[in-house]
């Protein structure tokens, strides 16, 4: 396996961890009644700001690794897999692995230079992959 196809399992790995951390506050708080539920209606009470900054850390997760799985998959399947696309596959999984806890705790700027971290690494793989 290759070092991206690597970064990028253990990134999915994060994604379900990351649902996790959500997923439990979210059950205390809002109550499983809710949760387990069809959601057709509005919770009887909100979030707390750190759960539903964990939301939105999953959401854009699910997001940034779609493009990111896209990057990998195109660099692994074309044999272009070089030190420069490992080194920004596993810049990627720190930034997302960082972004969490920056976006929970609300640390700005640093949580839109992490992400802006995961999002280069994706694009320098694309660009080197369609490089001659």
């Amino acid at each position: 396996m290759t070092p991206e196809l690597t970064a990028l399992t253990l990134a999915a790995l994060l994604q379900m961890v990351q649902f996790i951390l959500f997923a439990l506050p979210a059950n205390l708080e809002l109550g499983t009644r809710y949760t387990g539920g069809s959601r057709d209606y509005a919770p009887d009470k909100p979030m707390s700001k750190r759960t539903a900054r964990l939301q939105r850390a999953l959401n854009n997760h699910f997001e940034g690794l779609i493009l990111f799985g896209i990057a990998v998959m195109v660099i692994s399947v074309s044999g272009q897999s070089s030190g420069l696309t490992a080194a920004c596959a596993y810049a990627y999984l720190i930034a997302r692995i960082l972004y969490i806890p920056a976006y929970a705790y609300g640390l700005n700027p640093w949580r839109s230079l992490i992400w802006a971290v995961g999002f280069l690494s994706t694009l320098i793989i694309l660009v080197v992959a369609i490089l001659p």
